[in-house]
Formats: structure tokens, C-alpha cells, sequence
């Protein structure tokens, strides 16, 4: 059987999307409620939530901590470097409201810095 979206001289069909990661609603088993085939409770789904979103929250991307002595900060002026804990590479951690939720990579957008995240975290308690 042929694919009529093949490339004709093509060997090797359309690659695949990437795998699809959790969302943090799905990792703390919320569902988007239109999903046939799974079994989400009205309690469980984003929709008997739609009381809350527009709640806003705060969202930190931390990249890093250092404890200083109150001289070291009243040293501190324009051109002073100060070192962090975190290493470079190692992923940054993402807050709400001070909860740690995920972690992720520093990238660019546009103008801009953003997170590109690697992990969602999820608590043992029951969500």
C-alpha cells in the first residue's frame, strides 16, 4: 500500500512528532475533560476548575542562591560578579506561588529569556 503524502524518491517515510511530555495538569491527573476512553471524574477534569483560572499565581524560574554576609552586599556595585550555586548546565528549578513544580533549560525567545521545561514534578499527595 502506498502513501500518497510519501516523497515519491524518498526511502524513509515522514518522521514521527516528537513523544508527547505530561503537561502539569496530566502529571497531577487532570484531564482537558473531552478526552473519550478515559475514565476522569467531574471533580478530577480542568473544566469543574474553570472557577479558578483566572486566578493569578506567581511563576519564579530560580537560577541559583548564594547566602552573603550584609558587608558582602554593601560591596556590591555595578560591574560585581556574584557566583551562584547552581552549576552551569544544571537544571533550572520552576516555582509556583514558592512550590516547586518542574525544572527546565534557560533559551531565548525573540528578545527574551524563557525555560524550555525538562521535568515536571510531582508530589506523593494525593492531587
Amino acid at each position: 500500500m502506498s502513501d500518497p503524502n510519501r516523497h515519491p524518491h524518498s526511502q524513509n517515510p515522514r518522521p514521527s512528532s516528537p513523544p508527547q511530555r505530561p503537561s502539569l495538569a496530566e502529571a497531577i491527573g487532570l484531564s482537558g475533560g473531552g478526552n473519550p476512553g478515559r475514565n476522569d471524574s467531574p471533580s478530577k477534569s480542568l473544566e469543574a476548575l474553570g472557577f479558578v483560572m483566572d486566578v493569578p499565581v506567581e511563576l519564579t524560574v530560580e537560577i541559583g542562591r548564594k547566602n552573603v554576609k550584609i558587608a558582602d552586599v554593601l560591596r556590591l556595585g555595578p560591574g560585581s560578579v556574584v557566583e551562584l550555586t547552581k552549576d552551569n548546565g544544571e537544571p533550572l528549578d520552576v516555582y509556583v506561588n514558592n512550590r516547586l513544580v518542574a525544572r527546565g533549560e534557560a533559551v531565548v525567545v525573540g528578545e527574551r529569556y524563557g525555560v524550555r521545561l525538562t521535568e515536571v514534578l510531582v508530589g506523593d499527595r494525593e492531587a
